[in-house]
């Protein structure tokens, strides 16, 4: 994601979150931070080959060897067709250039889809943070992933015992 990347983001952004949308300055203020040899985040969209519109965007932000998946969005056009798990596979790929040990995120509680995408990439529920999402005081559940076990399921043999 750029600088010129914002307007048509938050377009999206607008449509999927109407209640709790961010502001022009957050997107700007992840972005200061991600580029650089000190780059704490890392931020991407994804646009239709065909029109060259923005169908979904992703950002993760690092803080030693803690990341967070600050945001992932999907327009609903393109819902079904993989692309939340590339821009997940994507944040995940550059938590671990990050050398971050876990990562965190927050979904909301009414959202299965979302919920669904990060169980199926070993994601765990771990709390709940209490009225979160504003202003609609929707509570959010907090998952976690340890990278090193994902990476030792992802390099197990396979046993044909579950």
């Amino acid at each position: 994601m750029r600088w010129w990347d914002i307007e048509p983001v938050l377009e999206l952004e607008r449509a999927l979150f109407p209640d709790d949308a961010w502001s022009p300055g957050m997107f700007w203020s992840e972005l200061a931070h991600a580029r650089g040899p000190g780059a704490t985040r890392h931020y991407v969209v994804a646009e239709d080959p065909a029109t060259g519109r923005i169908t979904g965007y992703a950002g993760l932000a690092a803080v030693g060897d803690l990341s967070d998946v600050q945001t992932i969005a999907v327009s609903r056009e393109a819902w079904g067709t993989g692309l939340g798990s590339e821009l997940l596979t994507d944040l995940l790929k550059a938590a671990t250039a990050f050398e971050c040990a876990t990562v965190l995120l927050e979904v909301r509680v009414d959202n299965a889809r979302a919920q669904k995408l990060y169980e199926r990439f070993g994601f765990e529920p771990i709390g709940f943070r209490r009225g979160y999402y504003q202003p609609g005081n929707i509570d959010a559940l907090v998952m976690r992933l340890t990278m090193q076990e994902e990476a030792v399921h992802e390099h197990a043999p396979e046993t044909g015992t579950e």
